[in-house]
């Protein structure tokens, strides 16, 4: 019944206290996220990678990124899933809220960028919930939209898969989530262009 009370009162974190602040001025950087999780329910799955790419000024800057797992091993082994990737995979390997803490960093006040961003908001949201942080501030667009917006569709979604081959994007056989983040950056810049807007 007091939870706005509690809200008030709480003392956030060091980290969320810098990213708040963060927003007092408006940037001109994107991010674009691309997350894996195990399933598309906030409430009972986990996200078990990141990868994230910046881009300003129309330019896709590869040093501006950031690629990152969450081995999730408890999540796996209570769903029988295989955690093979995890324990194979060479990337920096975090635990969740310290993941979640770095992606923060990370993205900034930065545009965040997605193909159906915001689930992907919607489960960072729910870890930092967890974290006793609120929610994210950032500004998203979501290139399924903008596309759709283009072609004024209003009665179809469309996969990332079918987003690339429409806009003849070219894809290499390494599947990664930083890889398909830069797919989704070059995708981006397209659909901007295409729409206009600075």
């Amino acid at each position: 019944m007091f939870d706005w009370i509690k809200n008030i009162n709480r003392e956030y974190p060091e980290f969320w206290k810098n990213y708040l602040s963060l927003f007092e001025t408006k940037s001109s950087r994107f991010v674009v996220l691309n997350t894996e999780t195990t399933g598309l329910n906030p409430k009972k799955d986990v996200i078990i990678s990141f990868g994230a790419i910046g881009v300003k000024n129309d330019i896709i800057n590869i040093g501006d990124s950031f690629e990152l797992i969450i081995p999730q091993y408890k999540y796996l082994h209570d769903n029988d899933l295989s955690n093979e990737f995890i324990i194979e995979s060479n990337l920096p390997k975090f635990a969740e809220p310290n993941a979640i803490e770095e992606l923060i960093k990370f993205i900034g006040n930065a545009t965040l960028v997605g193909h159906r961003i915001h689930f992907d908001i919607e489960m960072i949201n729910e870890v930092l919930d967890k974290m006793g942080c609120g929610k994210i501030k950032n500004e998203a667009l979501d290139v399924e939209v903008m596309h759709m917006k283009l072609y004024d569709i209003t009665n179809k979604s469309f996969s990332i898969e079918e987003l690339i081959k429409t806009y003849k994007i070219p894809k290499n056989d390494r599947n990664s989530v930083l890889e398909d983040a830069y797919l989704l950056a070059l995708l981006f810049l397209k659909l901007k262009s295409k729409l206009g807007f600075k």
